[in-house]
Formats: C-alpha cells, sequence, structure tokens
C-alpha cells in the first residue's frame, strides 16, 4: 500500500440545521486530550455548560490533580465595517450574550480536531482546537478561509485556577498577570503552578478583570451549583488577510512550541499513527479506533505506566473499566505495549489479590472491586490471544496465582471461595464490590452482597485461563482444573427453571435475588459460558425480551417496581436510578457477543451495534455516552466520553468481523 493518505469524509459533520440551533448545537461536546489526563472540552455553540468545560484542564500531576487555567477564548471579528461576535455565553439571569452561534456555519471533527466554521458577511473563519500529546498545551488557532479585505480580531483570554470538580466565586481573589514575550503569564497565587497564554501574530494587552455570574446550565440539571466567575486576563488584537493564520497557545508549561503550523502537523502525524492498520472498517468504527486514543494516559511519578481513564469529563482511573477496556482500546487497535503497559501498572497494586478499583485524584488506591483481578485475568488472556506472544504470560502469570491462591483462601471484603460448591462469594455491610456499585453516604443503592452471577462467571473463566497459562508456562495445572469444574457445577444453582433465566445474586443474607439484570449476559459471553447451550439460548432471550434498549441494556427490568426510567436529578435521585432501570452502553458488546454465540448470525448480531453509529453524532462527539435513559427515547446520560463503551463496540465489531472470516 502506497503511503499516501486518502481523504476521509468527517464522521460527524454538521450545518446550520445544528450549529444554528442552540438546543441542538449546545448539547453536542467535543473533547480533546494530550494522553496524560489533561483536556479541553466544551460545546459546539461555545457556551460553557460544565464544570469541567475549558480550554486547559491540566493534569498537573498526570493524569490527576486535573486543574482549570484556560477557561475560554471570547472572539469578536470585525470585517467591512461590522463587528461580529464568534462567542457565545449564559448568563445567570438565562440571557444568551453574546450570540456568536449563529454564525456558526459548519462543525466537524477533523480526525479527532473539532473544527468551526463561521460566516461574517462573505468572509469564512476556521477555528481548530487540538492539544500536544503529553503536554499541558492546548492549541487554537484561525485561518482566514475566504475573505475580500482583511479581517481584524479580537480575543480575550478568561482564565481560573481550581480543581476541575470545583467552581470559582471570586471575591476580591487578585491573580498576578505579567506581560511576556508574545503575551502574558498567570499566577493565580503564591505556590500555583504559573500557565502562559500567547498569540505570536497578535498584539497583548493585560486586563485582569473578573467576568461574574456565568450559568453552568448542565450542573443546574444535575442539582449542583451553576454558577462561577472567570478572569479576563488579557487580549490579543490581529489582523489576517485570506489563507493566513494565527494560533493562540494555551500552556502549564514554559517551553512550549508557539508555531501553530507545525504544532498541527505533529498533531496530524500522532492521528495518522494511531491504528493505520484499520482503513477497511467502516468509517465509524475506524473513528472509533482513533477516539480509543483519548482514553489512553501516561501515569508519572511513583505510580508511573500506562491507564486508562474510565471517562470523561470526570472519571480517573480505575481498575475495573481500564482491565475492561483493554481489548478494544488496546489489542484490537494493535497497541499491544501499550496493553502490557495497563497490565503492568494495576499488577504493581495487588494487595491480597486485589486490584485497584481506582487511583482518586490524590493518588490513594481503593481496593472494593472483588472483579477487577478477574479482569486482569480475562485481559491477559485476550492478549495472549491476539499476540501469541508468551512474554505476556511470563511477566503476568505470577499475578495470576496471586490472584486465585487469595481468592482460595479468602481476602479484603469477606471475598472467597465456598468450599460446597466452588462460587465466590463477596460483599460487607456498606461496601459495594461489583460493578453495581452506587452509593449514597452509607447506603449502598443496589447491593449484591452474595453470590453474584457475573462475578462468577468471571471467576471460572479465570480458572480456566490458569489452567491454560500453567500448561503454557510448563507448571502443573491440576488445581486450577479442579476448582474449574467444581465452580461449573456449582454455577447450576444460578438457574432458575420456573423463570427461565438465572438469578442475579444467590445466597446472600436475604436470600438469593431472582431480579432479572444484565449480569447475567456475561455468563454467555465469555471465552467459556459455565451454562450449558440450550440454557444460554434461554438467557440471551430473556435479555432481548426484558431488558434491551437501542443503545445497550437496562439495568433493571421495567416491570420491576424499584424501576427508574430516567437518569437525572441531584445527586441522590441520579445514584437512585444509576442502576435500577438506566441502560449501559457498555453492555452492548457483550450482548452481541452472546447473541452470535446462541444464533450464529454475523448479520443480526451486528444490528445491535449499528444504532451507535448515529449516536457518534449526538452527545460526546465521536464517541459513546456512559448511559441511556431506561424510557424512550433513551437520551444519553452520564459522562459522554466513556472508555468501556466506546471498548465494548470495537471489541465486538472486530471479534464478529474475525469470527465471520474464520467461518469463510
Amino acid at each position: 500500500m502506497s503511503g499516501k493518505q486518502t481523504h476521509q469524509e468527517p464522521v460527524v459533520s454538521f450545518g446550520r440545521d445544528i450549529t444554528g440551533n442552540l438546543p441542538a448545537s449546545e448539547t453536542r461536546e467535543w473533547l480533546v486530550t494530550n494522553g496524560i489526563g489533561g483536556f479541553a472540552s466544551g460545546t459546539v455553540s461555545g457556551i460553557l455548560r460544565r464544570r469541567y468545560h475549558g480550554l486547559l484542564i491540566a493534569a498537573l500531576n498526570p493524569p490527576h490533580e486535573r486543574t482549570l487555567l484556560a477557561s475560554k477564548l471570547e472572539e469578536e471579528v470585525s470585517y467591512e465595517g461590522s463587528d461580529y461576535p464568534l462567542s457565545s455565553n449564559r448568563w445567570g439571569s438565562q440571557e444568551i450574550s453574546p450570540r456568536g452561534f449563529i454564525h456558526i456555519e459548519s462543525f466537524f471533527l477533523d480526525g479527532l480536531i473539532p473544527t468551526w466554521i463561521f460566516a461574517v458577511g462573505d468572509a469564512l473563519i476556521e477555528k481548530k482546537i487540538w492539544m500536544e500529546p503529553g503536554r499541558n498545551t492546548t492549541y487554537v488557532r484561525y485561518q482566514i478561509k475566504r475573505a475580500s479585505s482583511q479581517v481584524l480580531m479580537k480575543i480575550k483570554s478568561l482564565v481560573n485556577y481550581r480543581g476541575y470538580h470545583t467552581l470559582t466565586h471570586a471575591d476580591n481573589w487578585k491573580m498576578q498577570i505579567d506581560p511576556t514575550t508574545q503575551g502574558f503569564q498567570v499566577l493565580a497565587f503564591k505556590g500555583a503552578r504559573p500557565f502562559h497564554i500567547r498569540c505570536p501574530k497578535g498584539v497583548c494587552s493585560i486586563e485582569n478583570v473578573w467576568y461574574g455570574n456565568f450559568l453552568l446550565s448542565l450542573e443546574s440539571q444535575r442539582g449542583l451549583d451553576a454558577h462561577e466567575d472567570h478572569l479576563l486576563a488579557g487580549k490579543f488584537e490581529l489582523s489576517l488577510r485570506e489563507g493566513e493564520a494565527a494560533t493562540v497557545v494555551l500552556s502549564a508549561e514554559s517551553d512550549v512550541d508557539l508555531d501553530g503550523e507545525s504544532a498541527l502537523e505533529r498533531r496530524r502525524s500522532y492521528e495518522r499513527a494511531i491504528c493505520p492498520d484499520c482503513l477497511e472498517d467502516p468509517p465509524w468504527i475506524r473513528h472509533l479506533k482513533k477516539a480509543a486514543d483519548q482514553f489512553i494516559v501516561e501515569r508519572k511519578g511513583a505510580d508511573s505506566g500506562k491507564s486508562i481513564i474510565a471517562g470523561y469529563p470526570w472519571f480517573s482511573d480505575w481498575g475495573r473499566d481500564a482491565l475492561f477496556s483493554v481489548p478494544g482500546l488496546l489489542l484490537k487497535t494493535k497497541r499491544f505495549e501499550d496493553a502490557r503497559g495497563v497490565l503492568r501498572t494495576f499488577a504493581a497494586h495487588v494487595d491480597r489479590g486485589m486490584i485497584p478499583n481506582f487511583f482518586n485524584e490524590e493518588g490513594s488506591k481503593q481496593y472494593n472491586s472483588v472483579d477487577a483481578s478477574l479482569w486482569f485475568i480475562h485481559t491477559l488472556h485476550a492478549a495472549y490471544d491476539e499476540t501469541k506472544d508468551i512474554s505476556f504470560l511470563q511477566e503476568f502469570f505470577p499475578t495470576v496465582q496471586e490472584i486465585i491462591a487469595s481468592y482460595l483462601r479468602g481476602t479484603l471484603y469477606s471475598i472467597g471461595v465456598d468450599g460446597q460448591d466452588g462460587l465466590l462469594f463477596s460483599g460487607e455491610e456498606g461496601v459495594q464490590l461489583t460493578w453495581m456499585d452506587a452509593k449514597v453516604g452509607s447506603q449502598v443503592i443496589t447491593p449484591r452482597t452474595g453470590k453474584a452471577i457475573e462475578v462468577n462467571a468471571l471467576w471460572y473463566n479465570a480458572l480456566k485461563s490458569a489452567s491454560l497459562f500453567a500448561k503454557l508456562m510448563g507448571v502443573a495445572s491440576i488445581s486450577y482444573d479442579a476448582a474449574a469444574d467444581k465452580a461449573r457445577s456449582g454455577f447450576s444453582k444460578f438457574w432458575s427453571e420456573e423463570k427461565g433465566y438465572c438469578y442475579d445474586v444467590i445466597d446472600g443474607p436475604q436470600g438469593s435475588d431472582i431480579s432479572i439484570r444484565p449480569n447475567q449476559v456475561f455468563a454467555v459471553s465469555l471465552r467459556e459460558s459455565p451454562l450449558p447451550p440450550a440454557r444460554q439460548r434461554l438467557v440471551v432471550e430473556a435479555l432481548c425480551k426484558k431488558l434491551l434498549t437501542t443503545f445497550g441494556l437496562r439495568s433493571l427490568a421495567q416491570d420491576d417496581p424499584r424501576y427508574r426510567g430516567h437518569y437525572g436529578g441531584d445527586p441522590l435521585e441520579r445514584d437512585t436510578a444509576y442502576h435500577q432501570g438506566t441502560a449501559w452502553g457498555f453492555l452492548t458488546g457483550p450482548l452481541t457477543l452472546a447473541h452470535y454465540r446462541v444464533y450464529q448470525n454475523e448479520d443480526k448480531a451486528k444490528s445491535l451495534l449499528l444504532p451507535f453509529l448515529h449516536h457518534l453524532s449526538d452527545a460526546g462527539l465521536g464517541s459513546v455516552s456512559e448511559i441511556f435513559d431506561g424510557d424512550a427515547p433513551m437520551p444519553s446520560r452520564g459522562a459522554p466520553f466513556q472508555a468501556w463503551s466506546v471498548a465494548s463496540l470495537i471489541e465486538a465489531w472486530d471479534t464478529l468481523k474475525e469470527k465471520g472470516s474464520n467461518k469463510s
């Protein structure tokens, strides 16, 4: 194949029907990332709607200590005697001013780079935003694509300095703003990280004026404080003619390349190197494989190594989410060394057989996950399947041995194997251990103490994988084989002959839970199913009849009295709906694979994935949301960019393609 790049139409592209329609343009969000936890995000309209929207949210202790430094740029254009605002804001009074969104002629993703075309008079102005990989630096580039005379631009820089989960109410806060070559430096307070905003083609003036009472409408919908102040730190004025470009560089780094053209080419080269072998995929799958890169981060400092951010804009790196996501985000995109790096990161922090549930923003680790360790073994097996590289097993088989030995003898949170049936029990009062982990105060919303079905499907698979690894490593496997046989036999206890599907949890403090939940999909979708074929089919039939939505499986059936079909409101309302009816995108992949296993029909299995083609142009642009309402029309909710949602679709699509190739 030649090295020439073929032009690809953008997967995400809008005209004025979206860009000029405020309810449509302000509900579509863009994201750019830097690979160390920093990011920039916002809406197509330009209106800030979340506390997490901003042009430079720097990871000062990568990938954590994420701090909003640069809030936004307010642009105004003077052209042929008229002034045109390009920016838009919503104020505490609900007023929208200025209304620059009306000048957006189009918006598209150029690869992963959000791009706007503004029309003012007969002139067209292009705006692009991207980040430098590995640096806390954002570039905002403006180019005059068409104009019959010079275009004058005024660009106001609004800044802040706060943890990204918080909000700023300025009071009498005085930041120190000092002019520098081609821009200015901001020092928010003594001991803060200084940051720089520069524009080589602009004439800079210092302002230092607070703009108060921005209304972040999504925060008010979430029942949270929704008003914020941002500081106008400085202003750039510049003049451009047709074909000319200027770039504003916002950075927490002192040594940064101010040449926007070379920075843009570096970004394009970086994106071209992501999954270069996916050209035969449909454009939307190819785009998802590129977008997978947004979640991959490098941890710095004492806990250095590769990791995966669970979702943007508010999640950190979670063990369960990361390990579930490795096959789709890294193995199917041929990033094998990055996959090894993620395994290495989490293996380094095993404690009594437990993989960390997550690393918090302060860098400490929480271990309240029964299944993260089991997903580690699943992912190691997937890595070996993809690569046939025995070095994966040589490095990580000792971790597998430690996990299984710890679970067999018993470990934290009453996690341990029942000697009677070989099944894995877990749970203590007030501790959430499975992925259904919502908790309000000390109350666990979905307590699943006992033997949870997906945990035991994973446990059985972990034992089967360990047996294979042992044989490949020349180690006795008989103990793993015996434990797997016992777990498979014990798994029959999950079956309800009366209902025709599986219990969700058995042998809990209040007995067994026959609620139909999506967790039993893993008893069919995983590499080794502990269910006989007839029961596999009945499980898939029940899930499709009771839980299937356009965008994944509901977390609880609609006829259950605890069902909540709408996810919204304040934190308590949201958490009580999170796993009580809300549909989850990441479950689409396992359902697709389970469906194919049962029916062996590739087209019907793929039909479960195809609705997400349209979803890429909704909510988190070019990505997949965390959750959706269980009730129609099933709008997206939660984090608009979710790692395991993206990973699930990629893994399922590629697995179906591989199975189809093997049949033919």
